[in-house]
């Protein structure tokens, strides 16, 4: 299925789904509400059959108040990709987890939490991954501050 028509029938099954501009990959904008029941459909559809949680991140929008989570995903059976956006909050980032979805999203939730501070809704496990437990702050986040930080020349 090329990206047009995948866009079209992503369409068709979560109508609160924006497409995106994207060179290269078909790419969708849900809110956040509707996110957990169309990861659903979009792994188990044979019409989609997105198999893989290729990646997932956040983009943090400080100047805009939100962080975007972004989801990479891989149909083996179709040979297509998705990349599904959604937004929250950056004083409330809550989000659904996908876990229950695809088994490797307990890694990269951990990760976005323990940079981030993003929370899932749902994840069996979440807690640091990569950082002390006492770790204070979320390191990826633009307004973050240390001791040791370096800061760039103007």
């Amino acid at each position: 299925m090329d990206s047009a028509n995948l866009l079209t029938a992503v369409a068709a099954a979560e109508p609160n789904a924006k497409p995106r501009e994207k060179a290269d990959r078909a790419a969708v904008q849900v809110p956040v509400g509707n996110l957990s029941a169309l990861m659903k459909r979009l792994r188990n559809d044979s019409t989609f059959a997105f198999d893989m949680l290729c990646d997932h991140t956040a983009v943090d929008w400080s100047e805009q108040g939100t962080f975007e989570l972004v989801y990479q995903l891989y149909s083996t059976v179709h040979g297509h990709y998705l990349m599904v956006t959604t937004s929250v909050p950056r004083v409330s980032p809550i989000v659904p987890t996908v876990r229950e979805f695809w088994r490797i999203a307990e890694f990269q939730e951990r990760e976005v939490y323990d940079m981030f501070g993003v929370l899932y809704d749902g994840h069996p496990d979440l807690r640091r991954l990569f950082l002390e437990d006492d770790w204070k702050g979320f390191p990826l986040r633009k307004d973050y501050t240390d001791d040791f930080m370096l800061e760039r020349p103007e």
